[in-house]
């Protein structure tokens, strides 16, 4: 009996589970839809990467004998949706069964349990920790820490373990990865490589009034080119890439980070495969404990986290609003002008690339919505738009839990916020910045400054008895009334021109 095997943009793995049920007789689906391109405006660059990665990777299953029906974008037949294309391929070749791995996406589940088919989703076992692992870990505890779950992950992978031990005699090493950029970075960033023409003309045919620039596209898209690009910066930039994993730059972009998240999360990488190839450099005395411990906890910590948070926290989770943001996304998140310049910077980055690193996105763009009081859906749909790495599953509980504290401390125990002190300390944004970020009032005053405080004395009553806070307000407490009165107005002042649509 023939059967519909459906393969996703991002479930471009061989060992997929839906994959390995394939037998002869059976039809591989796989399709270029609207839907899928449009529920949100999303960077022409990561259209690009996924069409051609899902062109190659058809290839490569049609070259291993698997027989596979496959819609492009353009095709005068395609239906626009992924239901619609199994649909047409049902009736095409004349069954009712679809056998699906679960999307990472709560609207494609919902979709895919509409279906009136025969239709079986497997579980995406390209994850390290099932939704029955993750939930078992999260019954009955108070606190969804991170922390807590990682070195479970530790545990159950064995990496960087010694027997029941974790190497180095401590199981995180966050502490030695927070150093301020160096003036020189010997690393030249991520591999380039050529685009597809074809694939090429026709996003920019059709995405051309979305946010972001198409060229000059450079992402490998296929395992080949990935391989590649990730064996080069384990030789060249994961040495140092712990040191300054957090820091920023005017003119670099990339310093010594991996970019591979767009490449795991379609399914070109193997996650614990990554993992046990920094741990080899480590083994061998090539990288230092403090850089492969770091891109391990980003991988089976963060990554395997978030995961497990957004399919606990079930469909409502980017609805969240714990703090009520309502205020509208300013023009500069897409690229209208803006004195601020380690805002300015990022979104040129992101604009240009469809790629920031995770302090640019957490304490730069993130940092400032959270201190604006921007609504957490509308943060939500532009990261999801903007990035190249971008899968609900996994940017949802980055923006609702970790970023905006929407969730109300699911993810983060308290919110991540900070003035123009942390952005200064760790880039050297400052340093050419229209603002003055040693000024703390007036109308030379970093933004950061302002809104900090802003930010503090608006949710002083949910704020004042954590742990974590207290000294913040024991600070603001000992300033002069005359001072705390002006740092609100010159915020209420800059918010307001904000709102109007002023250049701020």
């Amino acid at each position: 009996m023939t059967r519909l095997i459906l393969v996703l943009g991002d479930q471009l793995t061989p060992t997929l589970s839906a994959l390995e049920q394939a037998t002869q007789g059976d039809i591989i689906v796989m399709a270029e839809v609207a839907d899928e391109t449009t529920y949100v405006p999303h960077h022409p660059k990561k259209i690009a990467f996924v069409l051609t990665a899902m062109r190659k990777f058809a290839a490569q299953l049609r070259n291993d004998g698997l027989t596979v029906v496959y819609t492009k974008l353009d095709d005068p037949e395609n239906t626009r949706s992924i239901t619609g294309e199994l649909l047409r391929r049902a009736a095409e070749y004349g069954t009712s069964t679809v056998i699906a791995t679960e999307p990472g996406e709560w609207r494609l589940i919902a979709a895919l349990n509409d279906l009136p088919l025969d239709t079986t989703v497997l579980p995406d076992t390209r994850f390290i920790a099932s939704h029955a692992e993750f939930e078992a870990w999260a019954k009955d505890r108070k606190e969804l820490r991170m922390e807590w779950f990682y070195r479970d992950m530790r545990r159950k992978t064995g990496l960087l373990m010694d027997g029941d031990k974790p190497v180095g005699g401590q199981w995180n090493f966050d502490h030695d990865n927070r150093k301020a950029a160096p003036k020189d970075i010997h690393y030249f960033g991520p591999m380039q490589f050529d685009p597809d023409p074809e694939v090429m003309a026709l996003v920019a045919q059709r995405f051309d009034q979305n946010f972001g620039d198409l060229e000059p596209m450079w992402f490998a898209t296929d395992k080949e080119q990935v391989l590649r690009h990730f064996e080069r910066w384990l030789q060249d930039a994961l040495p140092l890439f712990g040191d300054f994993q957090d820091a920023m730059l005017n003119e670099n972009r990339f310093l010594y980070h991996s970019v591979i998240g767009l490449y795991i999360n379609a399914g070109l990488l193997d996650p614990l495969a990554v993992c046990r190839a920094a741990e080899a450099e480590y083994q061998a005395g090539r990288a230092p404990i403090n850089a492969v411990e770091g891109f391990i906890r980003q991988i089976i910590g963060w990554r395997e986290y978030m995961r497990g948070i957004y399919f606990l926290q079930g469909p409502e989770y980017t609805s969240r609003n714990v703090l009520g943001h309502t205020r509208d996304l300013p023009a500069f998140f897409w690229g209208a002008d803006t004195s601020m310049n380690c805002v300015a910077k990022t979104v040129e980055q992101t604009k240009t690339d469809a790629y920031a690193h995770h302090i640019q996105r957490l304490m730069i763009t993130g940092n400032f919505a959270l201190l604006a009081g921007i609504d957490p859906g509308k943060v939500h749909e532009w990261y999801l738009a903007v990035y190249a790495d971008a899968y609900e599953w996994v940017e949802a509980p980055n923006v609702i839990g970790m970023s905006q504290y929407a969730d109300g401390g699911i993810v983060g125990s308290k919110p991540y916020v900070s003035s123009g002190a942390y952005i200064s300390r760790m880039s050297d944004y400052c340093k050419s910045c229209a603002y003055k970020v040693k000024d703390k009032t007036g109308k030379n005053a970093c933004p950061f400054n302002l809104l900090y405080w802003d930010f503090l004395i608006r949710h002083r009553d949910r704020f004042s008895g954590n742990a974590r806070m207290g000294n913040m307000y024991r600070t603001w407490d000992r300033m002069k009334p005359d001072h705390q009165k002006t740092v609100l107005q010159d915020a209420s002042r800059f918010l307001a021109r904000m709102d109007a649509g002023d250049a701020v």
